[in-house]
């Protein structure tokens, strides 16, 4: 049987004889999965089960190769009859030093799965706890055996014997796990000493306290003293006394010039609380906490130091892969910076969150909404009661946390609402997620015109505490401006939750094979980061969209200055408190012939910010030096006060055709291209290229580089349009052989130029003419174009990857532009799936639509070519992603693309999340055309290099 003997113990006496007023720790378990201390365990049923053997704790039994995996939709799209219901038992030998057997002793708990049964030396020692989200606690002083070895055994069971628990915590869309999985410890105090301390700290220094007090007795005082947390403390400590009988008591005190607490600018303090009798200190207690002030004032907004706040936020779930539901710090610290990385400010959980994420959150600075679970179902009143004790009691003293919520959509149970102010004197507000409540509309997955006398139309404070569903990363960043921007031109928008922060895709201990991880198909893959937090398209996008500091649009031409108009979309921070540098690159002429050539910086420096106050608009301006035309993008880097990059903003310096002149490698040649047709075929020839057009469709039939065949070929095929070749025409052009195309159609006509060194030219013009028509302004009109350009036939086999220059490095659909940059992009060639490839998850994904397409060096071995683009704002598609294979029926993985494996166009299509693209904002709608007679039409104009 494992034993602990508690050599932490040895140094635990030597505290208690020096000072004997501090509540002292010991661990049972490890202090999280990572760091785990061996129990005996025993399953009942499942894998390893029947037979005692060894287990890390704290853990998930699942992980740890014991018992069942059940996921908890098993009522629906699984459709199983029952989940998994196994029981756990777990043993501990540890010992007490004798020296504390005048203390109290209490063993806690920091959470189960899910009803749990303690015994020390064999007497139970309390009732059962049910709820498997919740800290907990006994007082065992009077079933210990000090300066002997005592027995913890603990009975666990998977499923709960409440059936309320049941639904609220394992009738829902989340993993099912059982288990000890977050740590176990002994608390030691003396016997007169503070058991709880409930902190209500204002922006003005005043702070009151809600104290339970064991065993008062007369002549009790606190001393309450403050210091900043990493700083000197220079203030005084104040001392009040205490009623001599009264176990629940509330101190006032007040100090001056204290520094607030909100997510810009996190200032915590330590409080000290000593626990005095005739100016002996019987027990000293320490909390962490922010001075800020919470106001709510419905039909206006949520306030945090006087401040109206709009939460940029998400949601997340306590997990890790290789843990389940058992974390650490480590993760809670990795995550919350992703979130911060993110420009968000406020975090919302389903559950109450591992403590130390809440630490963290009040370090870095977010807000928090901490949720009694209830999945579309609520604890009932007893239960819930109890629960809510629990959480409040354990989270209560956050400054990060703001607002508590009863259950998700329909997990609330009214008579409990009231529960959360008996032991909160912050009096936070409580909100039913989903519901439009009391005053706070939290709907959840609005319409971008949501709002028959709701939301902007409406009369009550609106905060979706789930929009933006983020399946296989199709609606995080997909249409997230078009929302944010339309939700924020009311007054009474106060933020928004997307769902969710990361895939939970956990290790399947029992499989066996290549596959190890499992995201139940799209039921669990909602995240905007992997499971291991592997970052998808849309962590840029929503970095980007919600940056403190927006830049208003601008394009860099002759009569560029340096200026830009910046906004300060800060809540609490000046526009001055930001750095901001700036780098002009310069790429290689010979960047696509010899790829891995780096950028080099032309020039850089800082850009001073001037003062400006949140909500202001300013002019900036950067030092514009006399070769800064030789630069090919411009980039902005901006960096927070705490030193946390914001975004990098980046400009062309020039347009399409500059780039493909200076990047296109041109020869002198003394023999001149020529132009032949025979019968259905013409033949364009150089000396070391030759193209072949099918006068029929206009296609591409065959290209040949010296002895390569190279396969880019049944092209160009209209993209949303349709076109008939009408004639072909030959002509020579000094050394350059010509064949110009006309199509009737959408197509007006194709000029394709063979230059004498090898080089092709293709210009398409579409949309010339309006034809004959009716209409009172004689246009002529056709809607709902998703996509619109051409497209090429090319093997995917073989190719390696890509030299790229545009917006990148990710993917990109019409309605998600934000989060590409420009830059010489180097993308090796990768399958992955997203949201499902995540036992080799490479990102960013190489197949998709790219932005802003401007040059690109295609490495495919023989197959290899290189393109150039004159036309700016045009897209480049490369091949298809590959499609997710275990979704449920009625997913969404991506919209359907063209024909062909390569095309180029200036339309593509939005992507959905879970609302259709209709139900969605003006970037998520297809486009129209609209041609009146005079319009010259719509120009492509594309280089192709197939030389070797």
């Amino acid at each position: 049987m494992k034993k602990i003997h508690l050599i932490f113990a040895l140094f635990l006496l030597s505290v208690i004889a020096a000072f004997g007023q501090q509540t002292d720790k010991i661990w049972l378990s490890g202090i999280d999965f990572e760091h785990p201390k061996t129990w005996e365990f025993k399953v009942s049923a499942g894998n390893n089960s029947g037979e005692w053997s060894t287990i890390n704790v704290p853990s998930q039994w699942e992980l740890e190769g014991f018992g069942e995996y059940t996921y908890g939709r098993w009522y629906k799209e699984l459709e199983q009859d029952e989940p998994s219901k196994e029981e756990g038992l777990y043993k501990l030998n540890f010992e007490v030093p004798a020296s504390v057997k005048a203390k109290r002793v209490t063993i806690h708990f920091g959470g189960v799965m899910t009803d749990t049964e303690v015994k020390v030396n064999g007497e139970v020692v309390g009732p059962k706890h049910h709820g498997g989200f919740y800290e907990f606690e006994y007082d065992i002083t009077q079933y210990l055996k000090f300066g002997e070895e005592n027995l913890l055994e603990v009975h666990v069971w998977k499923h709960s014997e409440i059936g309320s628990v049941n639904n609220a915590e394992r009738k829902a869309d989340w993993w099912l796990f059982g288990g000890i999985y977050r740590p176990v410890w002994l608390e030691v105090k003396p016997k007169t000493s503070i058991k709880h301390v409930a902190v209500d700290a204002q922006m003005d220094g005043s702070l009151k306290a809600d104290l339970d007090i064991l065993n008062p007795s007369e002549n009790l005082k606190v001393v309450a003293s403050i210091a900043l947390l990493g700083g000197e403390s220079n203030l005084e400590s104040q001392t009040i006394n205490l009623n001599k009988t009264d176990t629940t008591q509330t101190i006032t005190a007040k100090w001056n010039n204290v520094k607030t607490w909100d997510p810009e600018n996190p200032n915590l303090y330590v409080l000290t609380l000593q626990l005095q009798k005739n100016g002996k200190t019987l027990h000293e207690v320490s909390e962490r906490i922010g001075f800020r002030t919470l106001e709510f004032r419905k039909r206006d907004g949520i306030y945090v130091n006087g401040t109206k706040i709009i939460m940029k936020g998400i949601n997340r779930h306590s997990f890790w892969p290789e843990g389940g539901r058992s974390t650490s710090k480590r993760i809670s610290v990795m995550d919350v910076n992703l979130i911060k990385d993110m420009n968000m400010n406020a975090v919302r959980f389903h559950y109450p969150p591992d403590d130390h994420f809440l630490h963290v959150a009040d370090s870095l600075g977010l807000f928090v909404l901490d949720e009694l679970a209830g999945w579309q179902n609520p604890y009932e009143t007893k239960t819930g009661e109890k629960l809510i004790k629990e959480m409040v009691d354990r989270d209560v003293n956050h400054p990060s946390i703001i607002i508590w919520d009863q259950g998700n959509e329909g997990g609330w149970n009214y008579e409990l609402d009231d529960d959360f102010a008996k032991h909160d004197p912050q009096n936070r507000i409580v909100i039913h997620p989903w519901s439009d409540f009391d005053g706070w509309d939290t709907h959840h997955y609005p319409t971008f015109l949501t709002g028959v006398h709701r939301f902007g139309s409406g009369e009550n404070v609106f905060f979706p505490t789930e929009f933006m569903h983020g399946t296989y990363d199709n609606g995080i960043g997909a249409g997230l401006k078009d929302f944010w921007e339309h939700y924020s031109k009311s007054p009474l928008f106060a933020g928004g939750f997307m769902w969710a922060f990361s895939d939970e895709a956990v290790l399947r201990s029992d499989w066996t094979g290549d596959e190890q991880f499992d995201s139940k198909g799209n039921l669990a893959a909602d995240g905007v980061l992997g499971p291991h937090r592997e970052k998808e398209g849309s962590f840029f996008t929503v970095k980007e969209v919600w940056s403190p500091i927006q830049f208003k649009p601008k394009a860099i031409t002759e009569t560029f200055d340096g200026s830009f108009l910046v906004t300060n979309d800060y809540l609490f921070s000046n526009l001055n408190t930001v750095t901001m540098q700036y780098r002009v690159m310069e790429a290689d002429a010979k960047t696509f012939y010899e790829p891995g050539t780096a950028a080099r910086i032309l020039d850089s420096g800082t850009i001073e910010l001037p003062n400006a106050e949140p909500g202001e608009t300013r002019k900036i301006k950067m030092p514009v030096a006399e070769d800064f035309f030789k630069g090919d993008w411009l980039e902005i880097t901006a960096t927070d006060q705490h030193g946390r990059e914001i975004y990098t903003f980046t400009w062309a310096i020039h347009k399409a055709d500059y780039f493909a002149d200076k990047f296109m490698c041109q020869t002198e040649t003394k023999k001149a291209a020529k132009a032949t047709q025979d019968d259905a075929i013409v033949t364009l020839k150089s000396a070391e290229v030759r193209l072949k057009l099918n006068t029929k469709t206009g296609y591409i039939t065959e290209i040949n580089s010296k002895k390569r065949a190279i396969p880019f070929l049944n092209g160009p095929k209209p993209i949303g349009m349709k076109a008939e070749v009408e004639k072909v025409t030959l002509s020579q052009e000094g050394q350059n052989a010509v064949c110009r195309i006309d199509y009737n159609g959408g197509i007006d006509h194709i000029t394709w130029t063979m230059y004498a060194d090898g080089r092709v030219h293709m210009e398409l013009v579409a949309l010339k003419n309006a034809g004959r028509n009716s209409g009172f302004d004689g246009a002529f009109y056709e809607g709902d174009i998703d996509k619109f350009g051409i497209t090429f036939d090319f093997p995917e086999t073989g190719v390696k990857g890509i030299t790229l220059f545009g917006r990148g490095p990710y993917h990109t659909w019409r309605n998600r532009q934000q989060g590409i940059e420009y830059g010489i992009w180097e993308k090796e060639y990768n399958n992955t799936i997203t949201g499902e490839s995540f036992e080799n998850l490479v990102y960013p994904e190489f197949k998709g639509y790219y932005a802003n397409f401007l040059a690109g060096n295609l490495q495919a071995g023989e197959n290899s070519f290189k393109i150039f683009s004159e036309s700016d704002k045009l897209f480049l598609r490369l091949f298809i992603p590959e499609e997710a294979k275990k979704g449920f029926k009625g997913n969404h993985f991506q919209p359907a693309f063209p024909d062909g494996n390569i095309s180029f166009m200036y339309e593509v299509p939005g992507q959905r999340a879970f609302k259709p693209l209709e139900q969605q904002g003006p970037s998520s709608q297809p486009s129209n055309i609209r041609i009146k007679s005079g319009d010259e039409g719509i120009s492509m104009k594309l280089w192709f290099d197939f030389r070797d």
